[in-house]
């Protein structure tokens, strides 16, 4: 199905004698499109940060708290997410601020590849935190494994580096594959918007 900005192009490039729709018309349409995706991604990013956080204060998890009283540095890392995950959500309500002001293509098109570079970095942060906690986890747990099947066992073995190398890779992957639904399709639909502007910008 043809969307209205795809009508609206279809509009602009007819060279005829009836009323046209003029740059400032297209450039409306993507100011506006932009400036809903931003706020999504707000949206997102809130919802995302209560729901993820909200179930792991509700489950009460005696051995996670257990395991951040064994590593201490990563009680302080996590407190450190927090205030970095707020961070980045005030940094996506103020693109969505600034974005949803209607200025020039030149400043939406500034606008746009700024935010796409801040969902980016927050996607990064959060693949890199999340697998760091994942790393400490799955060599605790395979420690004590190792452990209670056979104390000979030793944690260097060939074995528990292949395995703890699929996990991860595994783990990396659904994690992206996670932010990709999340992010994916808002940040390609702000890609196609920015190459809508440039081509107007020519």
């Amino acid at each position: 199905m043809i969307n209205e900005l795809d009508l609206l192009k279809k509009d602009w490039k007819k060279k005829t004698n009836f009323e046209q729709v003029t740059e400032s018309d297209i450039y409306k349409m993507i100011h506006k499109k932009s400036s809903s995706i931003v706020k999504w991604i707000l949206i997102i990013s809130i919802l995302e940060f209560f729901i993820l956080n909200g179930i792991s204060f509700l489950v009460n998890n005696e051995e996670y708290n257990s395991f951040l009283i064994v590593h201490p540095y990563l009680a302080i890392f996590e407190k450190l997410n927090y205030l970095v995950i707020i961070g980045f959500i005030y940094l996506f309500y103020k693109n969505y601020k600034t974005i949803s002001i209607l200025d020039s293509s030149k400043k939406l098109i500034k606008d746009i590849l700024n935010t796409k570079r801040v969902v980016n970095f927050y996607i990064y942060w959060n693949v890199l935190v999340s697998t760091i906690f994942a790393a400490y986890g799955l060599i605790d747990g395979f420690t004590k494994a190792f452990n209670n099947v056979n104390s000979k066992i030793l944690i260097t073995s060939t074995k528990f580096y292949v395995i703890f190398g699929v996990a991860m890779v595994l783990l990396i992957g659904v994690i992206l594959i996670f932010y990709h639904l999340l992010y994916g399709l808002l940040l390609n639909k702000l890609k196609s918007n920015y190459n809508e502007l440039k081509k107007i910008e020519e």
